[in-house]
């Protein structure tokens, strides 16, 4: 049994036991510092590809590892898991393309295969197929379009258990002119469909533009390019905010802000993301992703964040990701061409909301959407001076011509994006902080243990302010655990109901501002769940919907507090219903949340997503 470690709680541990340490024959398992160990020599063994010798290829591994153990930064699932054993797989995200001929899709089908038994998730556009009832001049038939296709990858993923701990997880998106929209909107609708993949229709400009104005748009028929019905804007837009409002899905994804900025456009059209949103791709791309705890730079004593060590870890984590890119084992011979081509890296944050915490600055106010603008731009700007700094001696990433940052003078990069901003649920939980840019999530829950034991788990921060101010009791613990948040709880002070804000606490609005103040910085996307309490209409969803539009995310997804875990019942008059009670988790019967509308279990780590 691996020794516990000091610095990573209990959850953490048995987190790691179950699912990231390694294993002998015997049945024993590496300790943490270990695992570390063995990621960063892994890793690090890349520099020797540019002339490290082997005292300063140690050395660099030494620091990628301290830097792991501190929890500064961990990289994505895929690499703590495999990086110094023999699947050798790193990358979390992938996008696979889908042409319009049964031999491509069933490609595609087998590649999404190979790509999800070594723990990546995937993303297909299935824009390009024809619609349902389309002629099929080779066979005399009709096409069975999109919708059905769709459900063919969703029984090939329930197949596979990746990397032998999550099951696959998938995007599927199809363009809001398709013909089959309609259909593709209504598909999650029913409970027993589609449970592995997450669903987003690909919004264009033209569209927006027409449910402004009121007015309808063509459907258009991708086989042809002819345009073969319209519809009003404004109602198919309604439509996919009841469906969200119902179950969670569709998200949007503004594909043609995606494409107006992706920096490889001669490459051709970015067209899909990686299963949570975050990371759009070109097709056969993949993308290695990490994330720097931010609750590690706070400094209380001074109100400020630690910039100049910020700024330090940031150039590190770039430089590791770097080498991820070099040494990975990439499932497709297609996808190691396409990746390198652009060295994309994903470099996110975590702990965000834990960062707010100790600065006593609540999330739901004026001063967090400013520090979340300066913790972006200096994340933008470092990662990208790091990643100038190795093209100088690595060489710019392939792609490079043509490229929108050549094309705007900027100097040669390393790659052609370095930021991101992901969920981190299971990474999280291992660095003891919050979900990447979210509220705290509750203040309390019931952690499930192996042995059958209930535990309570209190927010640190929270038990400590409590203990030293005079007021911490097992009955305030309590109504805690039973409430989840301390707004309106009596007995706990004014200021500390403000600064400890959780996700049902956070007006809609600012949840949406707080995804644009990051997307203002980040190259690729953002991740983020836009919390709405059960009592939220259809109306609140594309209210959030338009908010996301016009501040300049580049996709939105949102959960109406009840409605994914529930068992959704349709009934009379097409109104849905939510059943009180959620999913418990299916290895440990924990309580399932939701993260950008991937579910995840705070016990155990067991999660659908990447």
């Amino acid at each position: 049994m691996a020794a516990a470690d000091p610095s990573l709680s209990d959850n953490a541990m048995a987190v790691l036991r179950r699912r990231y340490l390694a294993r002998d024959g015997a049945g024993e398992v590496e300790t943490p510092a270990q695992m570390f160990a063995r990621v960063a020599r892994h890793v690090a063994a890349a520099e020797a590809r540019w002339g490290a010798g082997p005292a300063d290829t140690a050395a660099l591994a030494a620091r990628f590892a301290a830097m792991m153990e501190a929890l500064d930064f961990l990289p994505n699932s895929p690499t703590l898991m495999n990086a110094g054993r023999p699947l050798g797989q790193l990358a979390a995200c992938f996008v696979v393309p889908i042409a319009d001929s049964t031999g491509a899709i069933f490609d595609a089908v087998r590649w999404a295969a190979e790509i999800q038994k070594t723990g990546g998730g995937t993303g297909f556009d299935f824009s390009r197929l024809r619609p349902a009832g389309d002629p099929v001049a080779s066979t005399g038939g009709v096409a069975a379009g999109p919708v059905a296709f769709l459900q063919v990858f969703d029984v090939a993923t329930e197949a596979i258990k990746q990397g032998g701990t999550r099951r696959g997880a998938n995007m599927g998106i199809l363009r809001v002119d398709h013909p089959d929209i309609l259909d593709f909107v209504a598909l999650k609708l029913d409970p027993a469909r589609m449970r592995n993949f997450n669903l987003s229709v690909a919004i264009t400009t033209a569209f927006m533009d027409a449910v402004r104005a009121g007015t309808d748009y063509a459907l258009i028929n991708p086989r042809t390019g002819a345009a073969v019905r319209r519809l009003d804007a404004r109602t198919v837009f309604e439509l996919i905010a009841s469906a969200a409002w119902a179950v969670g899905d569709p998200g949007l994804v503004f594909i043609d802000r995606i494409n107006a900025t992706q920096p490889t456009p001669a490459r051709g059209p970015i067209e899909a993301t990686n299963p949570c949103g975050e990371q759009p791709l070109l097709p056969f791309e993949s993308c290695t992703l990490g994330s720097i705890n931010l609750a590690r730079f706070a400094r209380p004593d001074a109100g400020d964040v630690d910039w100049d060590r910020l700024r330090a870890v940031i150039r590190d984590a770039v430089r590791f990701l770097d080498d991820v890119v070099e040494v990975n084992r990439y499932p497709l011979p297609q996808i190691a061409d396409a990746t390198r081509a652009t060295r994309k890296l994903g470099l996110g944050v975590m702990g965000f909301a834990d960062l707010l915490v100790a600065l006593e600055i609540p999330y739901d106010a004026e001063p967090a959407l400013a520090l979340a603008d300066r913790v972006a731009a200096v994340l933008d700007e470092e990662s990208r001076a790091a990643s100038v700094a190795l093209a100088e001696v690595r060489g710019p990433f392939p792609a490079w011509d043509g490229s929108r940052w050549q094309l705007a003078g900027h100097p040669p990069l390393r790659n052609a994006t370095t930021t991101t901003v992901a969920p981190t649920g299971t990474i999280s939980i291992i660095a003891g902080c919050s979900s990447g840019i979210e509220p705290l999530y509750a203040l309390a829950y019931e952690r499930h243990v192996l042995d059958g034991a209930v535990l309570p788990e209190i927010n640190a921060a929270f038990r400590r302010v409590a203990q030293r101010r005079g007021w911490w009791s097992d009955a305030l613990a309590a109504r805690l655990t039973e409430r989840g948040s301390c707004r309106g709880l009596a007995g706990v002070p004014d200021d500390v109901q403000a600064v400890f804000a959780t996700a049902h606490d956070v007006p809609v609005e600012v949840h949406v501002r707080m995804q644009a103040a990051f997307q203002r910085h980040v190259h690729a996307a953002v991740s983020k769940t836009i919390n709405l309490p059960t009592t939220a209409s259809r109306d609140d969803v594309a209210r959030a919907y338009q908010l996301a539009y016009d501040l300049g995310c580049k996709g939105i997804t949102v959960y109406r507090d009840g409605s994914r875990e529930g068992q959704v019942l349709a009934v009379a008059g097409g109104d849905v219903a939510a059943a009180a009670r959620g999913p418990a988790c299916p290895e440990c019967g924990a309580p399932l949340v939701v993260h950008s509308r991937c579910r995840l279990c705070r016990s155990c780590g067991w999660s659908v997503c990447s």
